[in-house]
């Protein structure tokens, strides 16, 4: 078992009883229960997984789930306790997190399919919310190397947090060089948090949590194996943490180009690294770009797309400023298509005064965009 000299100790959920987190953890060792089932559960009794735990065979059923799962519940009830199961998550300094729980990843609550249970070492903080997946093949030339070491530096002197998933060549590329800059990093890992994949990443790993600079996080618990059909449901949390998918590398078959589709389904932007046509390690991004993602060529492109200049005022404004009854009518006049100050107004009824500086704090916060000529959309 892999155990970091984490700075941060183990502490419990923020919403919920230690109990009540100990079911939580158990139900999520099911096989078969995934974020539509979990739900199921927690409606049909009433959030009360204890009691689910001790239903019978019918009872689960009428809660949705199939036989063979219910099978697994079983099966589990026989061989574990959730106490135990708590138990050993704080021997090894893991935290949980929960759909319950105020600091649940805002963003990743936003996808449709959010893990209900979310395993951690490291902490993660406010800035984070400001992250940009960067992918890439296991296969990376010098040249996917040297721009994905150029573009993550700038990103991490910008404060803007990187996300990838720990694996060979351009995702191992982009943690380093965004520790290396002095920013944040988040590795998703398609296993349990006791089985660092792959092996000859364990350094870079431990170099994350223990320098504080980084956080490992996974949806699968203790125990659970890299096994392949986890690495496509893993990459759903790397875009679904992000506000957008840079692909800096990748052929034509990749597995970045499932979490750029991902990224797509969940409404984020992706962008792409050109590279040589010549290469077929870059045939993959070419065509994404071809397709219409944004093309990069400077750092500045996805600073700019994503209104990320200024995080540490976005960063301190939301800590300071609370949402009030002003940002929240002018939320509702505000979408994704440009909207002017004139409209604002008349929409919100409120007085132009009020309305000019409440857009001025909503930008601060990165909540909203000015595009130009007193147009303004949601920022994302």
């Amino acid at each position: 078992m892999e155990v970091f000299d984490s700075p941060s100790h183990y502490y419990p959920s923020d919403a919920m009883s230690l109990d009540e987190l100990a079911y939580w953890i158990t139900f999520n060792r099911v096989s078969g229960i995934g974020p539509v089932s979990f739900k199921s559960l927690l409606d049909y009794y009433h959030n009360d997984l204890q009691a689910a735990w001790k239903g019978d065979s019918k009872e689960l059923a009428q809660a949705g789930l199939t036989q063979k799962t219910i099978e697994n519940v079983i099966k589990l009830r026989m061989t574990s306790t959730p106490q135990r199961e708590l138990e050993k998550l704080e021997q090894l300094r893991i935290r949980v997190i929960t759909w319950k729980d105020k600091n649940y990843p805002p963003l990743l609550r936003e996808i449709d399919d959010a893990p209900p249970v979310l395993y951690t070492y490291g902490k993660l903080t406010e800035a984070d919310q400001f992250a940009l997946a960067v992918v890439g093949t296991r296969n990376s030339t010098t040249y996917g190397r040297q721009v994905t070491e150029r573009i993550v530096t700038e990103l991490a002197k910008g404060q803007v947090t990187v996300v990838s998933g720990l694996a060979l060549g351009i995702d191992t590329i982009a943690h380093t060089a965004a520790l290396d800059a002095g920013g944040r990093t988040i590795a998703v890992l398609a296993c349990g948090l006791d089985i660092i994949y792959p092996s000859t990443n364990r350094g870079l790993a431990r170099r994350m949590v223990e320098s504080g600079q980084g956080v490992l996080i996974t949806e699968y618990p203790l125990g659970v194996q890299p096994d392949g059909g986890n690495f496509p449901a893993r990459n759903r949390i790397i875009s679904g943490l992000s506000l957008g998918v840079l692909v800096a590398e990748a052929p034509a078959k990749s597995g970045a180009l499932i979490t750029a589709g991902f990224a797509l389904k969940q409404g984020r932007d992706v962008f792409g690294i050109p590279g040589s046509i010549l290469s077929n390690k870059s045939s993959g991004v070419n065509k994404l770009i071809q397709d219409g993602a944004r093309p990069v060529m400077e750092v500045k492109d996805i600073l700019e797309a994503l209104n990320l200049f200024m995080i540490p005022q976005h960063v301190e404004m939301q800590a300071v400023l609370p949402d009030n009854d002003e940002e929240r009518v002018l939320l509702k006049l505000i979408s994704h298509e440009p909207c002017h100050v004139d409209e604002l107004i008349r929409g919100s009824g409120l007085a132009t005064t009020t309305v000019s500086s409440t857009l001025m704090m909503m930008e601060l916060k990165g909540m909203i965009k000015q595009v130009g000529g007193m147009l303004y959309v949601l920022a994302r």
